[in-house]
């Protein structure tokens, strides 16, 4: 996501803010603070309604902030690394760099998050007791049992068996043990995840016809859902189709090492080479600061070629998706966010090879016909890996779709 504020690092992992984030902030200051408390509570001077309801938002992100954290600290505790929590309107994302290991390691990722919520509201309900024991201000009390209920529903929710929330992520994880087949499996538990979608559209739509706007926050829930698990389904297609393949394999710009702060001129007057490599711009300390086509040393005018460095001339890391050696095809594209951006492979931190998109799209197309339509989310219903078709769950397995008498 762009338009984030950053929030700091906890444990390496880095915490950030998107900008949508005021929206939910705003709507709960506006619905608690001018509506709810002063009906629930009349009586009060409006700035404490105020004061009550921005409490209650800001604390409720916290609440997020946790259970996203939750899920990103769990899995670096089973090897995987991070590359940030996120929080937005509909909630957080904890972006993982790869796939858990084993169905075990996805059941703890995926459970912890509700676990977290859950503990979370027994908090609030305890502060709640306390805050009524101790006969403390009626504003603070209505407060933290919102707060109670509002993490209660956030984790029931959560472990709804719907990709992509957890729950989902926790049916993936009991199919992917029985059958040891994980794409499989995600395939399957994506499907519950478009039935809630619909169901959560289809239920907001009737709401907002015979109730009013409220039932616009379910459809935007609904298709959010809807949308997040049609893009596990074809990530799980993708799967299928490249097994076990490593993102090394796809390299076809190998990067030669030369040091930032040489000018143009000291490497125009050198012995270049025509092997097709890019140049990984290198600090003299070993610190990898950019890439650079030799194209762009020429494109240099002659009389800035003395005064250029290769470090102000390189491309900077944040205009690549950055991917480990060996690291799983499949997991590179679930964070491959811009289909404009090459990939940045690397080994042990030095620059290895690129693999441009446009390259990308080629070879993706070549081992899977048709992948270049999935990732554009137009390929056909039911087409599957290798070109067969989709597989079906357990015939005792139901889920939503499911044939009349499968």
């Amino acid at each position: 996501m762009t338009g984030t504020i950053p929030l700091g690092r906890v444990a390496g992992i880095r915490l950030q803010l998107h900008w949508s984030v005021a929206g939910i902030i705003g709507l709960i200051v506006f619905m608690l603070g001018a509506y709810w408390l002063p009906t629930t509570l009349p009586g009060h001077a409006t700035v404490f309604y105020w004061l009550a309801s921005t409490a209650a938002a800001l604390l409720l992100i916290v609440s997020v902030l946790l259970h996203e954290l939750a899920h990103a600290l769990v899995a670096v505790r089973h090897g995987l690394s991070v590359d940030r929590v996120t929080l937005w309107l509909l909630g957080g994302i904890a972006r993982l760099r790869g796939e858990a290991p084993t169905p075990r390691a996805e059941l703890f990722i995926s459970g912890v998050g509700p676990l977290v919520s859950g503990a979370v509201a027994g908090a609030f309900a305890l502060a709640t007791w306390v805050l009524v024991t101790l006969q403390a201000g009626q504003l603070a009390i209505i407060v933290a049992a919102y707060l109670g209920m509002l993490n209660l529903a956030i984790m029931v929710f959560n472990l709804l068996p719907a990709a992509p929330l957890d729950g989902g992520r926790i049916l993936r994880a009991v199919i992917w043990a029985r059958t040891g087949q994980r794409f499989k499996a995600a395939l399957w538990a994506t499907r519950t995840g478009a039935g809630l979608g619909f169901l959560l559209i289809a239920g907001g739509f009737v709401s907002v016809v015979t109730r009013g706007i409220e039932g616009i926050w379910a459809m935007l829930v609904g298709l959010f859902v809807l949308q997040a698990a049609a893009a596990e389904r074809q990530q799980a297609r993708l799967g299928m189709a490249l097994g076990d393949a490593r993102i090394d394999e796809f390299v076809t710009t190998g990067a030669t090492p030369r040091w930032s702060d040489l000018s143009v001129s000291d490497v125009l007057n050198a012995p270049l080479g025509h092997d097709g490599s890019v140049f990984a711009v290198v600090d003299r300390d070993g610190t990898l600061r950019g890439v650079l086509s030799p194209r762009r040393l020429h494109e240099v005018p002659i009389t800035e070629r003395n005064r250029n460095t290769l470090r102000e001339l390189a491309d900077p890391l944040s205009e690549f998706t950055t991917a480990s050696r060996g690291e799983p095809v499949t997991s590179v594209l679930a964070r491959y966010d811009d289909p404009r951006r090459s990939i940045l492979v690397l080994d042990q931190g030095r620059a290895e090879g690129i693999v441009p998109a446009t390259d990308l799209n080629r070879l993706l197309a070549e081992r899977m016909p048709g992948a270049a339509a999935h990732r554009a989310g137009i390929a056909p219903d039911g087409a599957g890996g290798r070109g067969g078709t989709e597989p079906n769950p357990p015939s005792d397995w139901w889920y939503p779709g499911q044939r009349r008498g499968q």
